[in-house]
């Protein structure tokens, strides 16, 4: 797909906006978006089915059955007394591991302190609390885990730090230091399957999956897949469909993956040929002899010369970690990618999960997820006055929905999606200061930013007033900086009374990727849009009434 003329559009789009510069803080609404409706926009630009982002494909909901009930403080924790609780605490986890079928680890009022990782390795299995608000349950995280975490679950990432030169160099503060591992991984609650490997660093490492059936024939979009042999899959089987770069730079997933971009395309989409460079993970439904009907629809085509297997998939299903406040002490922050790991929560290999109803205030990161699908992370707040990495980091995952998220403390990527993460929600977060949305290269495509609320504070600079909303990172082996089908839809931007009423902001981007849809994004004073490359724009400075969220619209539609 050849992007549109940039210049054009921005021409084409300020002088509309300009029509409507002085409009109130509540922008006109609009009617059903043509790329909605209208045949010709729907097939110049269509738009994937986010709706099956999160637990059970969007439309199961998540179970309340608790199950065994293991209290911590059966065990000894004490909260509120001032001492360490780790051995009560683990000494109750081995005990909720020994219980066979559902069973609730519960942490009571107060206080809980914990000096060690708890390790989640095993499936339905749920961390609950009181609440996370006044009177609720906190789980105090006083050292960081670059004192206590003693495993080799980071190994791999820390020889890619050093033969990468991954350093952090800023002469201005006498910074010359190599990364941390803890800037994108690791967390006080660490949730993944024993032994595992949830991301790739090195290729020499890389072993495939078990082959569980060859694609013959499929179509993106659809759910029905023909393969060559089915005798290896059942009904209920959580798989993932893998599609690798086979011809190099010259293979047709980076097409598939780009459109006809003529933005250079990183090596690291192929040079380690044992790594997918699409994985989308998800359950078979029904199998009619060499057709299969799976959970979710299909990310890409699949044929002869762009080849997927269905592959064996290790992981956990149903965890869930509910009605907590995280807390960490004050401590300095040595910088971005010098975080000394005091994270939140990292979860991996997780099928059908969910993270819901925390406060978390201090922490380098928020929430990491990886190698995971079908997750919802629902009710989260992230706050605090330490700089941090990531609020909720949605990395090489599949179908994740975080929804209703608030970023109170300044964080260097608020919103992120990033490496290999596809079709993925954010959904009516909010982030009250330094707002901007990472698109954090590496195949990151079919992304959704959803009726999300951005306080901005653009700055004037010759008489131009202007905020780059769009900040994307990643290595330039991995760029460009996403794939196709990536939307932000009815986003609203707040800036303040320092920004003229009769201004006209320009909302800008550095060098994003191709295929974005940028529909509704509206305003308190007058905006213009610069996206490079050219992205399909539509109803801009104006609220989407008709349709605020894309992603509660297209789940009416699967409902009904």
């Amino acid at each position: 797909m050849k992007p549109l003329n940039r210049n054009k559009c921005v021409l084409g789009l300020a002088l509309s906006i300009a029509v409507g510069a002085a409009l109130p803080a509540l922008a006109q609404s609009t009617s059903l978006p043509k790329i909605l409706f209208d045949r010709g926009t729907m097939t110049a630009a269509p738009l994937p089915d986010y709706s099956y982002a999160g637990y059970g494909f969007g439309i199961t909901p998540i179970p309340d059955d608790a199950g065994t009930i293991v209290e911590v403080t059966a065990y000894g924790a004490i909260p509120d007394d001032g001492y360490d609780d780790s051995k009560a605490v683990l000494r109750a986890l081995d005990a909720a591991n020994a219980v066979e079928g559902r069973v609730t680890l519960r942490f009571p009022k107060g206080r809980t302190q914990i000096t060690e990782v708890l390790r989640i390795t095993r499936s339905d299995i749920v961390l609950d609390g009181a609440g996370e608000g006044a009177g609720g349950s906190e789980l105090y995280f006083p050292r960081p885990l670059k004192i206590i975490d003693k495993s080799h679950d980071y190994d791999e990432l820390r020889e890619y730090l050093v033969r990468e030169k991954k350093q952090q160099v800023e002469p201005e503060h006498n910074i010359d230091y190599l990364f941390t591992e803890y800037s994108w991984a690791g967390g006080m609650i660490l949730v993944a399957p024993e032994k595992a490997r949830p991301v790739s660093y090195d290729g020499n490492k890389d072993v495939r999956d078990d082959m569980l059936a060859n694609g013959v024939a499929g179509k993106q979009f659809a759910r029905v897949l023909r393969v060559d042999d089915a005798a290896k899959l059942r009904v209920g089987d959580v798989v993932q469909l893998q599609w690798y770069s086979v011809d190099g730079p010259n293979s047709k997933i980076l097409k598939s993956l780009y459109g006809d971009t003529d933005l250079p395309i990183g090596s690291h989409h192929w040079t380690s040929p044992n790594r997918p460079v699409v994985a989308q993970s998800t359950r078979v439904t029904a199998i009619h002899g060499k057709r299969v009907t799976l959970g979710d629809p299909l990310l890409h085509d699949v044929r002869p010369d762009q080849p997927a297997v269905i592959a064996a998939w290790r992981h956990l299903t149903n965890v869930g970690i509910q009605n907590l406040r995280l807390q960490f002490p004050e401590a300095p922050s040595f910088g971005h990618h010098l975080e000394q790991g005091y994270n939140g929560i990292y979860m991996t290999g997780v099928f059908d999960g969910w993270i819901r109803n925390l406060v978390i205030d201090r922490s380098d990161s928020g929430i990491l997820t990886d190698n995971a699908a079908s997750l919802t992370i629902a009710n989260v707040t992230t706050t605090g006055d330490r700089r941090a990495h990531y609020s909720v980091h949605v990395g090489a995952v599949h179908n994740v929905l975080v929804k209703d998220l608030k970023v109170e403390n300044p964080v260097i990527h608020p919103l992120s999606v990033n490496t290999r993460s596809t079709r993925s929600v954010f959904l009516r977060s909010e982030v009250m200061r330094d707002a901007i949305i990472d698109q954090h290269s590496g195949s990151n495509h079919q992304n959704l930013f959803d009726q999300i609320v951005m306080h901005i504070d653009p700055k004037q600079a010759k008489g131009e007033w202007a905020y780059q909303l769009w900040v994307g990172g990643g290595a330039p082996y991995w760029k460009p900086g996403h794939g196709l089908y990536n939307t932000l839809w009815n986003a609203r931007l707040v800036m303040p009374d320092t920004v003229p009423a009769d201004a006209t902001v320009t909302i800008a981007s550095g060098l994003e990727g191709p295929g974005e849809r940028i529909v509704g994004l509206h305003a308190n004073r007058g905006i213009a849009i610069s996206y490079t490359p050219a992205p399909y724009i539509e109803a801009t400075g104006q609220a989407l009434d008709a349709v605020p969220s894309l992603y509660d619209w297209q789940l009416a539609r699967r409902r009904r």
